[in-house]
């Protein structure tokens, strides 16, 4: 299969180019990618990890909710109109958190920056000048941060982070998970059920959380002022934080529509994004 169709559209010197099927840029030929991708096109960069997540998810969890969800939110946006392509994603990434736990593949923090500098200076040398983190792991967030800048500054790129949206069960949609529910617990077990049930082993779900810091008020894990330092064991040889117990497919299946109707909204409003007024300069510079 060629990966185009008969449907064409007029390049910037007016001659008919073929529209690709595919979202998957790397599905295309080098000068096709390159005669597909305008200054205003959005590429996708799934980041997962390789991790562990308790005696009943799989390794990929993570992996799987960036690179599923991911693919599903680019597709809807392409069929809405939308210049966005997907990247392959990212599986080693940082996950140093359950460096105690056989299975988790992790990258220090350098070598994950390194790698996504990188990756941001193959995407400069296309016409592409926007590039979005589709992120499904919560240990990835510091670190891509600091990345968008880095682009930003090195090369000029338009960037931003998003992702997944997992929430933990406040005792209404799952079990009230106190704010704890960050890591296999009744959101991410919910999801994986709806896209891989084959995976999961509800008969090892347990209820994983820290109840001796359910009542403090500034030290917590979401929303609270004071950040702490954490490894996953520190709070259970399960190396869980969350409650899977009340897990199920069909919250799976509405976290996972969420996921899509928000990422399209957001894919949208990022396209539009631009860092000055119209008409007036932005005064920034790429390092050269």
């Amino acid at each position: 299969m060629s990966g185009l169709d008969d449907a064409t559209r007029a390049s910037s010197s007016g001659s008919a180019l073929p529209t690709p099927r595919s979202r998957d840029l790397i599905e295309l030929s080098g000068p096709a990618a390159a005669a597909a991708l305008t200054e205003d096109s959005v590429l996708v960069l799934p980041t997962g990890a390789i991790e562990h997540h308790g005696p009943h998810l799989p390794l990929a969890t993570d992996w799987l909710m960036a690179d599923l969800i991911g693919r599903s939110v680019v597709e809807a946006a392409a069929a809405d109109g939308q210049d966005v392509w997907l990247l392959p994603s990212l599986a080693y990434t940082k996950s140093d958190e359950h460096h105690w736990a056989p299975g988790t593949m992790w990258l220090t923090a350098e070598t994950l920056l390194h790698t996504v500098v990188d990756i941001g200076r193959s995407i400069a040398a296309t016409p592409a000048r926007t590039v979005v983190f589709y992120n499904g792991h919560g240990g990835n967030i510091a670190l891509l941060q600091v990345a968008l800048r880095e682009l930003r500054r090195r090369f000029g790129l338009r960037t931003f982070l998003t992702g997944t949206g997992m929430t933990g069960g406040d005792g209404t949609n799952g079990p009230d998970e106190h704010g704890f529910g960050v890591h296999g617990g009744h959101s991410e077990t919910s999801m994986i059920l709806h896209l891989r049930p084959d995976l999961v082993d509800m008969s090892k779900a347990e209820r994983w959380i820290p109840d001796h810091m359910i009542d403090l008020d500034y030290v917590k894990f979401n929303g609270g002022p004071v950040h702490f330092g954490w490894t996953s064991d520190d709070f259970g040889p399960a190396g869980v934080v969350g409650d899977a117990t009340g897990a199920n497919a069909a919250w799976g299946a509405e976290l996972h529509e969420r996921a899509v109707r928000t990422g399209v909204a957001q894919l949208a409003e990022i396209a539009r994004f631009r860092h000055a007024p119209a008409g007036r300069p932005a005064g920034f510079r790429a390092e050269g």
